[in-house]
Order: structure tokens, then C-alpha cells, then sequence
């Protein structure tokens, strides 16, 4: 029996983020500073519908999540992606820092919540927690 396969490392595969706000600097400013080397942006959504049409084409790990969106907000957002997708990790990016609101997003299935306006560092901090968590 060849000891080959036990030599080999197990190179996993970035986790796939898809970024939420309905604010175009904050989803290009997400994009460029989230640091983290096992994370690959492979989408962007400007409100909740549009966030759906994204999920289901680009299968993601990791969402961030604006609450206050057009169309269909954070919180009824992550419902529904939750329930697509059980495991996804939701980070709330929100500048709302009323506490029930969090709770609420926690209670539909988010894992983590950040209040705008953040640091790069504190962005990185609060992935990096999120998927420590996983």
C-alpha cells in the first residue's frame, strides 16, 4: 500500500463571500479590504433580491449583510438564505447599533454582527471570528 495520499497536504479551497449593501462604496470598500487568504469575493448584491439571485449562482460560504436595503431588507434576507443554505456564515454590517435589531438578525440565523463605520482591522477581526466559530 502506497504511503503516497499521506504525504500529499490537503490544500483546501477558499471559502466563497458574497458581499450585501446597497451602498456601492461600502460593497467596494468590503471587497478591497477583507484580507483573509481563505476567503475568494465571488459576488456582490445591492439589496435582498438581488442577494438571492447571487446566492443561488455562486453557491457562497460567507455573506455580508447590510440590514437597511431596498427591495428586501438584511433581516428577511438571511432568513431566506439560511433557509437555502443552512451552514452559510452571515456577518450583519450595519451602522444600525440598535441592539434589538441584532438580535432579531441573530434569532433568523446570522453569526456575527459589525457596526458601521468599521476598521480594515475590525472588518478582518470579525471574519476572522466568524469562521472561527464555524
Amino acid at each position: 500500500m502506497s504511503s503516497f495520499a499521506a504525504e500529499v497536504p490537503c490544500l483546501m479551497p477558499p471559502l466563497r463571500l458574497l458581499i450585501v449593501d446597497d451602498s456601492n462604496v461600502m460593497r467596494r470598500r468590503i471587497e478591497r479590504s477583507q484580507r483573509l487568504a481563505q476567503l475568494q469575493v465571488v459576488g456582490t448584491a445591492r439589496d435582498g433580491r438581488e442577494a438571492i439571485e447571487r446566492f443561488i449562482e455562486t453557491d457562497p460560504d460567507v455573506v455580508t449583510m447590510d440590514i437597511t436595503m431596498p427591495n428586501m431588507n438584511g433581516i428577511e434576507c438571511v432568513e431566506e438564505l439560511v433557509r437555502m443554505k443552512p451552514g452559510v456564515l452571515i456577518l450583519i454590517v450595519s451602522a444600525l447599533a440598535d441592539k434589538a435589531t441584532a438580535v432579531e438578525a441573530m434569532e433568523k440565523g446570522a453569526n456575527g454582527f459589525l457596526n458601521k463605520p468599521f476598521t480594515d482591522r475590525q472588518l478582518n477581526e470579525a471574519l476572522q471570528e466568524l469562521l472561527g466559530g464555524a
